[in-house]
């Protein structure tokens, strides 16, 4: 029988049983196995994809929702990837405007690498920042950061919830809360009982990846990434706005590299919701 057109094959909505076949997706693009990452992304956000009738995905993407359930504040876009045998056919481009079409008037934000920054462009998406990947082991040297930080504990979980709302500009609780779970450290900065900022340490392949972080200010960024760097003997990687100039030159003396720069672009929106001064990094650029 003759293989269907790729314009007639129908989207639909990925699940946990899918994980294996998003793997060998991004696998097949050169792109690690991230098998945590994409159960994590599965499991807090909505997985779309096309099925490939000689077996494996075609596309996939994932798209995590903020705020109320059936008005949502935003949406971020991530993981579009599609198979390099299908590469160049308008595969992307139409799995992404029937996100876009699905998502309605939701105001939808991702990070573009350079090669796919003009296919959302075409789509109507428009460049509101950058974001530089930091990647290496992490050298402790210098003054001590001036803030105080210590283990996140479940009694935190509230404060940490209210914080991360009021700095990002819509209620992630679906995320945050799988966070002990999802992260190999959670970490706190604290000052007179209050909670001035969080960071969490992921496990991804061979590296930690530092995300989200949270801070009052560098020096509480610089004292939450110092005590997870202490307490791994992997590679951090991080993906810091590029407007915080001040803690991307601290990390590259501390022996974190630039290994690539990405566009964060918005559709719908002129720019992001919530306090970019103490928003430095992102859960995953996959999910913001």
């Amino acid at each position: 029988m003759p293989t269907p057109s790729l314009a007639v094959l129908p989207i639909r909505r990925l699940t946990l049983r899918d994980l294996t076949a998003c793997a060998d997706l991004s696998e097949d693009r050169g792109w690690p196995r991230e098998e945590h990452k994409w159960r994590f992304l599965l499991t807090a956000g909505h997985g779309y994809g096309i099925d490939d009738p000689d077996g494996g995905l075609v596309a996939a993407c994932v798209v995590t929702k903020y705020g109320a359930h059936e008005r949502p504040d935003l949406g971020a876009v991530g993981m579009v990837l599609v198979a390099a045998r299908h590469a160049r056919r308008g595969v992307g481009r139409r799995l992404m405007r029937h996100v876009v079409t699905a998502m309605g008037p939701t105001p939808l934000t991702l990070h573009a690498t350079p090669y796919g920054r003009p296919l959302y462009e075409e789509l109507g998406f428009k460049v509101t920042g950058r974001a530089e990947m930091l990647l290496g082991h992490f050298v402790p040297g210098g003054p001590e950061p001036r803030a105080s930080t210590r283990a996140a504990t479940a009694e935190d979980l509230p404060a940490i919830i209210r914080l991360d709302e009021e700095v990002f500009g819509a209620d992630r609780t679906p995320l945050i809360t799988r966070l002990p779970a999802f992260a190999d450290q959670l970490r706190v900065a604290e000052k007179g009982g209050s909670i001035t900022g969080y960071a969490a340490a992921w496990p991804n392949m061979e590296t930690h990846v530092v995300g989200p972080l949270i801070a009052r200010d560098t020096e509480t960024a610089k004292a939450l990434v110092s005590s997870l760097a202490a307490r791994t003997e992997r590679p951090l990687r991080t993906d810091i706005d590029v407007r915080h100039e001040e803690l991307r030159t601290w990390a590259k003396a501390r022996g974190l590299a630039s290994v690539a720069e990405n566009s964060v672009m918005t559709y719908g929106i002129p720019d992001l919701p919530g306090d970019w001064r103490r928003r430095f990094a992102p859960l995953t650029v996959a999910a913001g």
